[in-house]
């Protein structure tokens, strides 16, 4: 078999078989085969594209590449939650702890954040002394014993993806469906669960900027994960505004012990509501909207909470920041950025509303960069909100005031101001499948 070939009949259109898609990938991780070949098949993908079941092939090849989790020593159904990326965006810290709270159970593998989106574990270290790496013994002990539990990714999951995304990076070949989905899918498969749950963010903070274009992207990946022999079920969620008020580590798990606490902002808990709602259907435990209402209940009666804490606890944090956010040690500078006219905020472009908070530390533009864990943003307006002129809009928060200066620049350009009030939009557009009898497909919208 010759890469040669292999390029050339995708270059023309045709079908690759499974052992051709198997004979790239394995040359892709051992480095056989040379990168530009790679970036040339990549390339003929861009162009001509793959069917369903070539993406399989490629996702589950992706999959292999690397190690893979055995969860067969814990008991009962697991369940994961995948987000494609967003602003905003801690409701793993929220969701994890309350379905955990009915015995399902959370065996969570998240990333660090890079770029204008947040990482859920770059949030978890903002929690003095809890750690994000555990013996497979300890994570295993702990999901059995607490019900979930929450690590970095240190193992070499799907290697291949890393190499390939380095090309794809450099080739103008990123915004491939089946690419997406073989990326996205290939890791996540790595680990062993029996339900997943992708929220499929849509908007100017996401990668995917329209609703079509991510209810293609969460069809692929809704086909894969059933071809997989997982339960999967995607939700196409709005990211044309940040979730919540917080924007950076220590504030955005501020958020999510608020939320816990049943003080949520009203966006941030109906999407935490709704993703735990699909995770515990998925799960067995009744319909769609009989798993919100179990949900809110486990925010109401504090179970929620008390699992959040325990998961803290057992991972070495300090509690005390969680059992009263106030222990959280704030930035040594603030500043109020105020609004240059008056009207209603229509419109904010959320991907530079992200990278204002990187502009303040908050995260990293290469994994390398250490991160400010109390630096970032709190809204104090959102779209549809009226503004005056010189009425603040939002406080940043940093521990060098230089870096005030871009931020509120980002932010402000970022944010557009109207005088008529804009239309609501919804929070969740759409579930997939939405043909599923099993699903509730129930539209959730503010």
């Amino acid at each position: 078999m010759r890469m040669y070939d292999i390029i050339k009949k995708k270059r023309d259109g045709g079908e690759l078989t499974t052992d051709e898609i198997k004979f790239f990938i394995n040359g892709v991780t051992d480095g056989s085969i040379p990168d530009y070949q790679t970036s040339a098949l990549c390339m003929a993908i861009y162009f001509k594209g793959m069917t369903v079941r070539e993406t399989c092939d490629l996702t589950f090849a992706v999959r292999d590449s690397g190690d893979r989790l055995d969860f067969s020593e814990i008991d009962g159904i697991r369940v994961d939650k995948h987000s494609t990326g967003g602003v905003g965006d801690k409701t793993s810290l929220v969701v994890a702890p309350v379905v955990a709270s009915f015995g399902v159970k959370v065996a969570k593998m998240s990333g660090r954040g890079l770029g204008h989106t947040g990482g859920t574990v770059d949030k978890l270290e903002a929690i003095t002394g809890f750690r994000t790496t555990l013996s497979d013994a300890d994570f295993i002990k702990q999901v059995n014993e607490i019900g979930f539990a929450i690590v970095g990714q240190s193992r070499q999951f799907a290697p291949a993806d890393k190499k390939l995304y380095a090309l794809r990076d450099v080739t103008a070949t990123v915004d491939s469906m089946p690419l997406i989905a073989a990326s996205i899918m290939g890791k996540k498969l790595a680990a062993d669960d029996d339900c997943i749950v992708l929220d499929v963010k849509t908007g100017s903070g996401s990668f995917m900027k329209s609703v079509e274009d991510s209810k293609a992207l969460a069809r692929l990946m809704v086909d894969i994960g059933k071809n997989a022999g997982k339960k999967t079920v995607a939700l196409i969620t709005n990211m044309d505004r940040p979730l919540g008020y917080a924007i950076g580590n220590a504030l955005e798990v501020i958020e999510a012990v608020q939320t816990l606490n049943g003080n949520g902002p009203e966006d941030f808990t109906e999407v935490c509501m709704t993703l735990a709602g699909y995770m515990l259907s998925l799960a067995g435990k009744g319909t769609v909207k009989e798993c919100i209402k179990l949900a809110e209940g486990a925010i109401a009666d504090g179970s929620a909470l008390e699992k959040f804490k325990q998961t803290v606890k057992a991972q070495g944090g300090d509690v005390r920041l969680i059992e009263d956010v106030n222990n959280f040690t704030e930035p040594k500078y603030s500043h109020a950025v105020k609004s240059t006219q008056s009207g209603y905020i229509c419109a904010v472009d959320t991907e530079a509303y992200g990278l204002a908070s990187l502009a303040l530390g908050a995260g990293r533009n290469t994994i390398e960069d250490k991160i400010d864990y109390g630096a970032g943003i709190i809204l104090k307006r959102k779209t549809g909100d009226s503004v005056k002129a010189g009425e603040e809009i939002a406080t940043l928060y940093a521990n060098d005031k230089s870096k005030f200066a871009a931020a509120e620049k980002l932010l402000l350009s970022a944010t557009r101001i109207q005088k008529d009030k804009p239309q609501d939009e919804p929070l969740v557009y759409c579930i997939v499948p939405d043909d599923d009898s099993d699903i509730d497909t129930d539209r959730h919208s503010v």
